[in-house]
């Protein structure tokens, strides 16, 4: 079967823990597709390039979760050359059999509107710096900078001109700033459980 789960939002906002644990629920694939866009900018050099020669070893570097991978995936995703490179995997990835979770900004709006889930997950800008400055690896930002970092990534991928961050019209949304991640988890698996009832209720003969 096929069924697609679309997770849009802004950074830290949870997206990509909801993601895992949804994949985990119910037996979907997981893609987060932020990890394309920081492989591409970690790779350096012409991000266009990178973009189009991409492999699985890229997104396995251990630095694509710091800060400054996170940056450099801000800057690359506003090409539209690299945006349109890395569709085609993961419009592919959306549709293949058995169920698919992709998270990223742009999943329900761009890569695949035809989604049969489509979750924003939100947060305000503060609640967000410290959930990224608490995980991240290194602490050589303060938490200041880091809420800086946060309200200029917003700025850059809300303003973008290809694909800007925004909630599809027919998206759920989710706002976690006040949530635990069960709690944010569990309000994702409702909306999903419900829809995916449908949709087999309606295969049956």
């Amino acid at each position: 079967m096929q069924f697609t789960v679309a997770i849009d939002g802004p950074a830290a906002a949870g997206k990509g823990t909801i993601s895992r644990a949804i994949a985990r629920e119910f037996g979907f694939a997981h893609l987060d597709t932020g990890l394309l866009y920081r492989a591409v900018g970690a790779k350096g050099g012409n991000p266009v390039l990178a973009a189009q020669e991409l492999t699985p070893d890229d997104l396995a570097r251990a630095d694509l979760r710091s800060l400054e991978a996170g940056e450099a995936a801000s800057r690359v995703a506003a090409i539209p050359e690299v945006r349109a490179a890395l569709v085609a995997f993961q419009r592919d990835f959306a549709r293949r059999e058995g169920g698919a979770v992709l998270d990223g900004r742009d999943i329900g709006t761009v890569i695949f509107p035809m989604a049969e889930v489509k979750l924003f997950v939100t947060a305000t800008p503060e609640t967000r710096a410290r959930r990224r400055w608490l995980e991240a690896d290194e602490k050589s930002a303060s938490y200041e900078d880091v809420l800086n970092q946060v309200r200029e990534r917003d700025a850059r991928d809300m303003g973008r001109a290809d694909a800007p961050l925004r909630p599809a019209d027919d998206a759920v949304l989710l706002d976690t700033t006040e949530m635990s991640i069960a709690q944010a988890v569990d309000a994702a698996k409702a909306s999903i459980a419900r829809k995916l009832a449908q949709v087999q209720a309606q295969k049956q003969p």
